[in-house]
């Protein structure tokens, strides 16, 4: 097992493909993009595999999570998600993306066995899509997740942060849109994990400031937290149910105490935290000849060094060097 000193066990693998993404969100890199990995540093298709068959077989894995970056960039997804799907005991698996070229791509990765799609997605609004994303691509997202539930990768579930002065309004005009075409919506608090180390907590919109603008126009009622367990986001029924909303309050509301995450990036580093200021690098011994046991060592004492919470709100937190893009989310 994953397991740290604190009693949390790791079993849900955040799998990174790529850093590359062909969109340029204000909150997570500049317009002119980032210095991409080079092609060297990247993971193969099967140092991939390799990895995610020791998480699965030897450390407890029960479900992988693609990210990117951007993962429909990277060329072998399908083949890795196949390869995934295949082992015994099966994990869950999902594919966190901004759902450009989804349309395209969903039927082959339901194919390949993937189970359900996040989407990133801020607005339904085509001038602030532009203006958040740097791209004129919100048409092309809206129909990546009608192919994804078309072929079936269910519940698809939507990523949204809101800026403020930016999209900070349009939060009911979004859910309302989620209610009607069957996805489930979750808000997530901007996170100090730009590029640019732009983030404020005076800009930031809380989970509070959240609930009071959806409460605007719904009617909210909390879950029960009992059946939340693991799972990052506060569910409240929406005009008494049954669809939801969630709310994922990273910073004002941290749920460390329950994380069952651990993060493999897109280079071979393992990373205990999102905002880790460590990593332990597999790719030597991926490369050098390292046993399947050595590699399930160095990455249990990767997570066996995992902190008690991320430390946002303590006054000597650092923002980790890697942005999200690089890490994965």
């Amino acid at each position: 097992m994953l397991a740290d000193s604190y009693g949390r066990v790791a079993t849900d693998l955040r799998v990174s493909l790529t850093d590359r993404c062909n969109l340029r969100c204000t909150y997570c890199m500049p317009p002119e993009g980032l210095e991409w990995l080079p092609n060297p540093e990247i993971l193969t298709d099967d140092e991939v595999n390799r990895l995610i068959r020791i998480g699965v077989t030897m450390l407890g894995i029960e479900e992988i999570r693609f990210t990117g970056g951007e993962p429909l960039l990277r060329r072998g997804l399908s083949s890795i998600l196949a390869a995934t799907t295949s082992l015994q005991p099966r994990p869950t698996t999902a594919l966190t993306t901004n759902a450009i070229g989804l349309s395209r791509f969903a039927p082959a990765l339901a194919d390949a066995g993937l189970d359900r799609i996040n989407v990133s997605l801020d607005t339904v609004r085509p001038e602030t899509f532009e203006r958040m994303a740097l791209r004129r691509r919100l048409p092309d997202v809206l129909d990546g997740m009608a192919a994804a539930a078309r072929a079936g990768l269910t519940p698809v579930k939507v990523n949204a942060v809101l800026m403020r002065d930016i999209n900070d309004t349009e939060a009911p005009e979004l859910l309302r849109y989620c209610l009607e075409h069957g996805y489930q919506l979750r808000f997530i608090e901007q996170m100090p994990l730009d590029a640019q180390h732009g983030w404020s907590r005076e800009n930031m919109i809380t989970a509070d400031e959240i609930l009071d603008k959806l409460s605007a126009e719904f009617h909210l009622e909390a879950a029960d937290p009992d059946t939340r367990g693991s799972a990052p986001a506060e569910l409240f029924y929406v005009d008494g149910g049954p669809e939801t909303v969630g709310v994922i309050g990273s910073v004002t509301r941290p749920f460390c105490g329950a994380c069952d995450r651990v993060r493999l990036t897109a280079d071979g580093q393992i990373r205990n935290c999102l905002f880790a200021r460590e990593e332990s690098d597999l790719r030597p011994l991926l490369r050098n000849g390292g046993t399947d046991e050595e590699i399930a060592q160095r990455w249990r004492a990767n997570v066996a060094g995992k902190l008690p919470g991320h430390g946002i709100n303590d006054p000597t937190f650092l923002q980790p060097s890697r942005p999200m893009s690089a890490i994965g989310g």
